[in-house]
């Protein structure tokens, strides 16, 4: 996508903050932030990480114009030393992120910043906000795929998001999540996700009548007619008039129909019946695509009543991901550097949830080697390397005595340098990369973690030394 300056897409506090490190000598305190989220959404069994080519992009052109710096000034909050400061800002820190298209669980370090204390603070909000977005679609995408089992779904969503961005970021989300085809052109132009699409009812309403709309359509596309099959009646004209404008239009010319959509209706009764009238017809070959207000439950459904449906097209319920449409990824300091040591940081809430995991820290999926099937996850304090050599012994941060010792696997890093010293020092990888490595990704996962309904929970679990440290802060504070 173009560059463009988000700098001010920041809540204003922490503008307000950073104005009082600044004014109290901190705006060179090294600071670590952690993104992390602590719900998967739709209750599943694992989330797809996603988002993190714009955050490169902001990251690289992050800095303040003279128009900010004077609508800061307007604001009569901040001092002039500290606007001095903005107007030569520039991003110097370090950024360790997971790769894109990774799956992830609850309470990992998505994202992990090692910056001054103002740097740190002021990309808050753009990170959250591209991460959750992202990471939700992709999501929520991935889930509707496979639902579809084997069938490929389409992203039809861009007239029902939440805005240009949602719409653009959305798509290129969805296909990282695993679609096929999107209905938004400029995706495929920016990103080389493929824009497919044929007619709206519209076309149809042009003509005085359907057959005509559909021989014309089939003369305008010969290779490529998929017609609309639905704007008046599916079964009593739409397929009828279809098969006609194949016979008169597209047979002579030695061509075959591609498929025939239809957006309303009974879809699971209507295909059936589509399907024995096309293959009656000669046209066996003529895919039938189905769309409206679907998602992965009415797809699995429509699958298991025997739907004769070759492909979806799905709009509202994923670009906005309806059913769960916040991902809750949070941005939080767990540690900072005090004379060249890191001291951890810890957050306290009466709500248990919201006790942070302080410290530096990484970590690692742990893989069967003779499956390739993760395991479980553990995070460790930044200093600490796993053995693959030796038995590794898990247990569960918040019931203990549940042990697990692991044999034969191995351990491997899950973030990776980002930037370092404010410079990119990341190879990024290819739309198509991206979306090959999450495939790869989710079929690391037994079939348990991916039910929609209670699936498997994954541990996510601590390492010995990071949950002491953990308790023996939370001593400290209680």
């Amino acid at each position: 996508m173009d560059s463009f300056n988000y700098s001010m897409l920041c809540d204003y506090y922490e503008l307000t903050m950073s104005n009082g490190y600044f004014r109290c000598g901190m705006s060179d305190k090294i600071s670590y932030f952690d993104m992390f989220f602590r719900k998967i959404p739709d209750n599943g069994g694992f989330a797809i990480f996603c988002g993190l080519s714009q955050v490169i992009d902001y990251i690289k052109n992050l800095h303040f114009s003279k128009e900010d710096i004077d609508f800061l000034r307007s604001k009569k909050t901040f001092s002039e030393d500290f606007l001095e400061y903005l107007s030569d800002f520039k991003f110097t820190g370090d950024i360790y992120a997971v790769k894109e298209g990774t799956v992830v669980f609850p309470n990992e370090p998505l994202i992990t910043v090692r910056a001054p204390a103002i740097e740190a603070q002021l990309i808050e909000t753009f990170l959250l906000l591209v991460i959750n977005h992202q990471s939700l679609i992709a999501t929520k995408a991935n889930r509707i795929v496979r639902a579809s089992n084997g069938r490929a779904v389409s992203e039809f969503g861009s007239r029902r998001a939440h805005g240009a961005d949602a719409a653009i970021y959305g798509a290129r989300a969805a296909g990282i999540g695993g679609c096929a085809a999107t209905a938004c052109t400029i995706v495929d132009q920016k990103f080389g996700f493929p824009a497919t699409g044929t007619m709206a009812h519209s076309w149809v309403q042009m003509f005085d009548d359907e057959y005509e709309a559909f021989a014309a359509y089939c003369k305008c596309y010969p290779e490529n007619a998929t017609l609309l099959v639905d704007t008046y009646n599916v079964l009593e004209s739409g397929i009828p008039n279809a098969i006609r404008a194949f016979n008169s239009i597209l047979k002579p010319l030695g061509c075959r129909p591609v498929g025939v959509r239809i957006d309303s209706g009974d879809i699971t009764y209507l295909s059936k019946e589509a399907r024995r009238m096309l293959d009656e017809a000669g046209y066996s070959d003529c895919k039938i695509i189905a769309s409206n207000s679907l998602d992965e439950y009415i797809i699995r459904d429509m699958i298991y009543q025997g739907a004769r449906v070759d492909s979806f097209g799905v709009g509202e319920r994923l670009i906005t991901s309806t059913s769960s449409p916040v991902f809750g990824g949070v941005y939080k300091l767990c540690a900072v550097e005090e004379n060249g040591r890191i001291v951890p940081k810890i957050k306290i809430s009466e709500n248990v949830a919201k006790v942070t995991t302080p410290h530096y820290k990484k970590f690692y999926r742990i893989y069967d080697r003779e499956t390739g099937k993760a395991i479980a996850d553990q995070i460790c304090v930044f200093d600490e390397e796993i053995n693959e050599e030796r038995d590794l012994v898990l247990f569960d941060p918040d019931y203990t005595w549940k042990k697990k010792t692991v044999r034969n696997f191995t351990a491997k890093l899950m973030q990776a340098p980002i930037f370092k010293n404010g410079e990119l020092v990341y190879d990024e990888p290819s739309y198509e990369e991206i979306c090959d490595y999450c495939k790869a990704q989710v079929d690391t996962l037994w079939d348990e973690f991916k039910r929609f309904e209670n699936p498997h929970t994954y541990y996510v679990d601590l390492s010995k030394k990071l949950w002491s440290i953990k308790n023996q802060l939370l001593a400290e504070k209680l």
